[in-house]
C-alpha cells in the first residue's frame, strides 16, 4: 500500500497533522517507536497538561526567525484548540499568566486525539521503530519496524533531544541533514541553571527556598517563582530565563521586584537584626544567608547608609554566574532545530524537497513555559495537516 502521508511521531504535532490530513481524506499511518501515543502530553503540567496559552504572540517564541511561527499561530490559533477541548467536554481552567490546564488528568488530551486519529481513519503503529527516509521517484520511502513503506509526502514530527528516558533523541535533526536541511544548533531549554562548588557550598542549605522574584540574563527578564535546589537554581522564572542564557553570561536575581529596600531598610533602624527585618519579606533561610553575605553582624541601628545600600543592591540585583544546566534530563523543550528559512512557513514543507515536512519541537521555534510550546506543536501539525 502506497500511504498519502506517513506521519513520523505520535506527539502533539504529529497526531494533529495525521488528524487534519485524515479528516481531508487522506490514507495516513502515524509511526512512532513508543508504545504509548502523547507521553509528553501526559506527563505535562504536573500531569494536568498545561496545553495552550491565552497570550500567545510571536514575541513569545526564540527561533531565528521569530515571525515564522507567525502564520500557523495565526490560522490555527489557541482558540481554536479550546474550542476542541470544549467539544470534547474536557474542563479546564486557567492559572497564572494566561496558563491553560485541564481540570482532570492529561490523558484526557491524548486520549481525545487518539480518537480524533481513529474516526478520521488514521492507521497507528506504535512500538514501531523509524528509520531511514529516502526519496522514490515523487514521494518517499520510510524503512520501519514493521517493513518498508511508501508515501506520498512525510512529515517529521520526532521532537527533540529533551527528555531521553522517555525515547528522545536527534532522529530529526540527523533526517533533516540528510536532506541537505541546515539544523540550529541544539541546546537544553526551560531547564534548571547549575553552579559551582563554591557556590553551592551556600545554595544546598537554602535547597527548599522558593520565593516570587525576577530573573533576568541581559535585558530579558521574567517575574515568577525561583527555586533553590541543591544543585542550583530552578522554578519558573529560571526556567524561562535558561532559553537566554548562555555560558559564561550571569544571570540577576531581583528577590523583592518593585520594592524600594533601601528605602525600607533604612526606616527599620533600631535594635533588630538585619536578618529579622529581612525576613518579613524574605523566607528566613534566605534572610540569615543574606545577612550572613553581607558580613552584617550588628542591630539596624548601627548600620551605615553605605552599607544598608550594599544590602539593598544585593537583594534587587544579586549577580550569579551558572556553570551549566541540567541538560536534557530535565529540559522541557530543545532550542534550536530545523533552520526555518529552509522550510515553507504556511505548509512547514521543505523548500526543494516537496512532500517533505517538519513540525513541533524538531523545528527551530521554541516556546516560553506555559502552554506556548503545546500551541505550536498544535498550530504547526494543523498546518502540515491541511497540505499533505
Amino acid at each position: 500500500m502506497i500511504w498519502d502521508a506517513i506521519i513520523l511521531g505520535a506527539g502533539a504535532a504529529g497526531m494533529m497533522a495525521a488528524i487534519e490530513a485524515g479528516r481531508r481524506g487522506r490514507r495516513v499511518l502515524v509511526v512512532d517507536h513508543a508504545r504509548a501515543p502523547g507521553e509528553k502530553i501526559r506527563i505535562s503540567g504536573g500531569g494536568r497538561c498545561n496545553y495552550t496559552n491565552l497570550n500567545i504572540a510571536p514575541d513569545r517564541f526564540l527561533s531565528q526567525n521569530p515571525r515564522f511561527a507567525l502564520s500557523a499561530l495565526k490560522r490555527f490559533t489557541q482558540w481554536d484548540f479550546i474550542a476542541r477541548m470544549d467539544a470534547a467536554g474536557i474542563a479546564w481552567h486557567e492559572k497564572t499568566l494566561g496558563q491553560l490546564f485541564c481540570d482532570g488528568p492529561a490523558t484526557q488530551v491524548v486520549e481525545m486525539l487518539v480518537r480524533d486519529m481513529d474516526r478520521a481513519g488514521v492507521t497507528l503503529w506504535l512500538g514501531c521503530a523509524p528509520g531511514e527516509v529516502r526519496r522514490a521517484g515523487e514521494g518517499f520511502e520510510v524503512e520501519t519496524a514493521r517493513g518498508l513503506q511508501r508515501a506520498q509526502a512525510v512529515v517529521v514530527a520526532t521532537g527533540g533531544k529533551s527528555i531521553p528516558k522517555m525515547g528522545a533523541t536527534a532522529y530529526g535533526y540527523r533526517l533533516a541533514e540528510a536532506f541537505g536541511l541546515p539544523v540550529v544548533e541544539t541546546r537544553p531549554a526551560l531547564v534548571p541553571l547549575t553552579f559551582a562548588e563554591q557556590e553551592l557550598a551556600w545554595m544546598r542549605p537554602l535547597a527548599g527556598v522558593s520565593l516570587p522574584g525576577r530573573v533576568s540574563c541581559g535585558k530579558t527578564g521574567f517575574d515568577e517563582a525561583l527555586l533553590f535546589t541543591h544543585r542550583g537554581l530552578s522554578g519558573p522564572a529560571v526556567l524561562q530565563v535558561s532559553s537566554y542564557w548562555r555560558e559564561g553570561e550571569a544571570i540577576s536575581l531581583d528577590l523583592l521586584p518593585g520594592c524600594d529596600v533601601a528605602a525600607d531598610l533604612r526606616a527599620a533602624r533600631g535594635k533588630l537584626a538585619l536578618r529579622t527585618v529581612l525576613g518579613r519579606w524574605l523566607p528566613e533561610r534566605l534572610a540569615r544567608h543574606l545577612e550572613e553575605a553581607a558580613g552584617v553582624t550588628g542591630v539596624m541601628a548601627e548600620l551605615s547608609g553605605a552599607t544598608l545600600d550594599r544590602v539593598a543592591t544585593g537583594i534587587r540585583d544579586w549577580r550569579l554566574v551558572p556553570v551549566g544546566s541540567e541538560g536534557y534530563r530535565t529540559a522541557e523543550v530543545t532550542l534550536g532545530g530545523v533552520d526555518t528559512r529552509a522550510l515553507d512557513g504556511r505548509t512547514m514543507q521543505a523548500l526543494g524537497v516537496p512532500g517533505l515536512h517538519f513540525v513541533g519541537e524538531v523545528v527551530d521555534v521554541t516556546g516560553w513555559l506555559g502552554g506556548y510550546n503545546f500551541q505550536w506543536a498544535w498550530s504547526s501539525g494543523w498546518a502540515a495537516g491541511q497540505a499533505v
